[in-house]
């Protein structure tokens, strides 16, 4: 080979300890030497390379690589950390070759034999830009790319897109500037996986090497041959993507990481990706503003869907708010003594619902649920609950589906498991069906129950006599009405949606909306029954923190003087309209229940899934975040809401093409259908 060379090669290998998905797996251990020195090893046996930099990063994460490089006596440049154009510019100031070849630290199979013959192809091709993997023929893993350093300078000074300028080679690919090639394989082998991204593929790579020993002087051919001899070694990291860091981004790597860590992935399933668009939803978010999130990767997205579940009716980030918390930090969030916001918050409740006199707080709505449901056991002494609508994940609410999972399967998921709930507990809650007044009557005959809890209105208002109804029958069976608010509270009234219909419960609940995002739920409740939490033990640390009262009085201070209650609800009837007319232009059956703030949309047929995983995934590529629900803020604009309606009619209409078999609706998802969320009685 070294007789028809002519021109100088200098390989650059960018490597980081910042991987997303698997963080500091450059320096991970292959049999006794980190993964970055095996491929080194590698590397240094081709014929035609006349020297090799490291490309890392300026963070001192990374000065572990740069001692490794010193060890190594291989060149080492830093840089910026996203912009890898950027670094793979700085070392090529540094080398005389006129000719680069791009290399990556997570491919520690890559073979000496194939660059070469690489950069033969290159040499005999003529061409500016040649690669082994546009299209991928060989193993992922085994990627080579070489270029002239003039094509990489131009590149540096005129691509500003931050995908290209971390992908470094893009622009040269794809501007039509330059000539490119590919060097393919014989035989197409890009179905194998000997890349470095994740845990499987590490523990693929260390089982090769181990099979010869620890040494890494066997041929890429050599791995082909074990996969034949050994294929439950490659079975392992079979099922993950090829390339498929280029194609999703910093919060899809980081929900991938965190399903290994969390079960489930997160700690609320109304937030999982997977309930909106499955392996495309950015997942994870940087920062938030009035109704803008911006995701890991630095993208703005105005969010029409469900508002962090309903925790901001102010907007994300709420100045005012903000303010009164970060004094609140600066003067001290924990002490031995109690805060003196629980108090003024405690009043101000009570003065906004003159039937209440006493206030438990807490930080979560399960808490709130599983309190209110305390207190009413003990002042009544008895253990049965009707239960209508979602009031939690604790035991007590379970309980329910102790039967066989069956009694929840309208309220909830069909099929929620109460594994781990005592089977002690079965029997003790009751469910009941929304405006059905005389089944609860029933249920209230045959069972000795404590207590009533329901949400006030979810999904369909109240029939005329039913709010009622369920008061009446309360007080002639000495039973407590709990009403759960803690989604419908402050959304059409200052307080609890109950004093629009003049019902007044014994106890009622508030999360959600009270802090404007910080943490504060509250038990609000008659003194005779509130009393009886002094009967029984509820207590917490963190129950007596300072941030969610100061947060929550703020808050009531801002929705009282701006009447938010007014205006999210006028702006949900607005979105309401738009939909409708849109749906009726279309010809599109749809089902829209909730109240006017927090709207939910439904396609008729089996399809409907599909349709909203279907709006998900166009409107983010418009900078939507978006589902079949919107909760409105005082943050949402009308001006906001008609640009995302001019989006949605798109594919509004694409969705009636697909209804008339114009379009495949299979097709056009590029993801996987999403989960089904919540389902409520109410």
């Amino acid at each position: 080979m070294n007789k028809m060379k002519k021109q100088q090669f200098t390989a650059i290998i960018q490597a980081r300890m910042g991987s997303t998905r698997l963080p500091g797996k450059v320096l991970a251990d292959i049999s006794g030497r980190p993964m970055l020195e095996f491929m080194i090893e590698r590397v240094k046996r081709c014929e035609l390379l006349d020297h090799i930099i490291i490309a890392t990063t300026e963070l001192d994460e990374d000065n572990a690589i740069e001692l490794l490089g010193q060890k190594l006596n291989i060149t080492i440049v830093r840089g910026s950390t996203k912009d890898v154009l950027s670094r793979y510019h700085k070392a090529a100031l540094t080398t005389h070759s006129e000719n680069l070849v791009r290399l990556t630290a997570d491919c520690p199979l890559l073979d000496p034999n194939l660059i070469d013959r690489t950069i033969v192809e290159y040499i005999n091709s003529g061409v500016d830009y040649l690669s082994n993997s546009y299209p991928p023929t060989f193993p992922d893993g085994l990627d080579v790319e070489v270029f002239r350093k003039k094509c990489l300078l131009a590149s540096y000074l005129k691509c500003n897109e931050p995908l290209n300028r971390e992908h470094v080679t893009v622009w040269i690919r794809e501007s039509n500037n330059y000539m490119v090639n590919t060097y393919k394989s014989r035989k197409n082998y890009s179905n194998m996986r000997w890349t470095v991204d994740e845990a499987e593929d590490l523990e693929v790579v260390r089982m090769i090497v181990e099979h010869f020993e620890g040494r890494s002087d066997f041929s890429w051919e050599d791995v082909i041959e074990l996969e034949k001899l050994k294929p439950s070694i490659f079975e392992i990291n079979s099922k993950i993507k090829r390339n498929e860091g280029f194609n999703i981004g910093t919060g899809q790597k980081l929900y991938k990481r965190a399903k290994k860590l969390i079960p489930g992935g997160n700690m609320l399933l109304s937030k999982r990706p997977e309930m909106f668009l499955p392996e495309g939803w950015p997942s994870y978010f940087s920062k938030a503003r009035g109704c803008k999130v911006w995701d890991l990767d630095g993208s703005e997205y105005t969010d029409m869907s469900i508002m962090g579940i309903g925790t901001n009716i102010l907007g994300y980030g709420c100045l005012e708010v903000d303010e009164a918390v970060k004094l609140t930090i600066e003067r001290g969030n924990m002490s031995t003594f109690n805060c003196p916001e629980e108090v003024e918050l405690a009043e101000k409740l009570v003065s906004m619902h003159p039937w209440s006199d006493m206030v438990r707080f807490a930080r979560t709505g399960g808490e709130a649920n599983a309190i209110a449901v305390r207190i009413a056991r003990a002042s009544k002494g008895k253990d049965k609950i009707a239960i209508c609508g979602y009031h939690g994940w604790h035991d007590w609410y379970l309980a329910t589906n102790l039967k066989g999972n069956l009694e929840l399967k309208d309220h909830l998921l069909p099929g929620l498991e109460a594994n781990g709930v005592p089977k002690s507990l079965e029997d003790t809650v009751i469910p009941f069906t929304y405006n059905d007044l005389e089944e609860i009557e029933k249920i209230a005959n045959k069972y000795n129950l404590a207590a009533i809890k329901m949400e006030v209105e979810r999904s369909s208002i109240p029939k005329k006599g039913y709010l009622e109804g369920i008061r009446k029958l309360c007080d002639s069976k000495g039973i407590i009405l709990i009403f759960d608010e803690c989604t419908s509270g402050f959304r059409e009234t200052f307080g609890g949606l109950h004093l629009k219909y003049g019902v007044d419960p014994d106890i009622a609940i508030f999360g959600k909306a009270l802090g404007n995002g910080y943490s504060i739920t509250c038990v609000l409740g008659r003194k005779e029954i509130m009393q009886s939490a002094q009967s029984t033990f509820m207590s917490s640390t963190f129950w007596t923190e300072r941030i969610g009262p100061t947060a929550a009085l703020k808050t009531l201070e801002v929705m009282e003087r701006n009447k938010s209650w007014e205006e999210i609800t006028s702006k949900g009837n607005y979105f309401r309209n738009k939909i409708n007319k849109m749906a009726n232009k279309y010809e599109l059956e749809i089902s829209l229940k909730g109240l006017a703030s927090l709207s939910t949309f439904t396609f008729s047929g089996t399809d409907s899934l599909k349709y909203k995983t279907l709006i998900t995934q166009q409107m983010l590529r418009k900078g939507y975040l978006a589902s079949n629900t919107c909760y409105m803020s005082t943050a949402h604009s009308i001006e906001i809401i008609n640009d995302y309606m001019v989006h949605l009619e798109k594919i509004f209409k694409l969705i009636k093409e697909c209804e008339t078999g114009r379009e495949d609706i299979d097709e056009l998802l590029t993801y996987e259908c999403c989960h089904s969320s919540f389902k409520r009685l109410n």
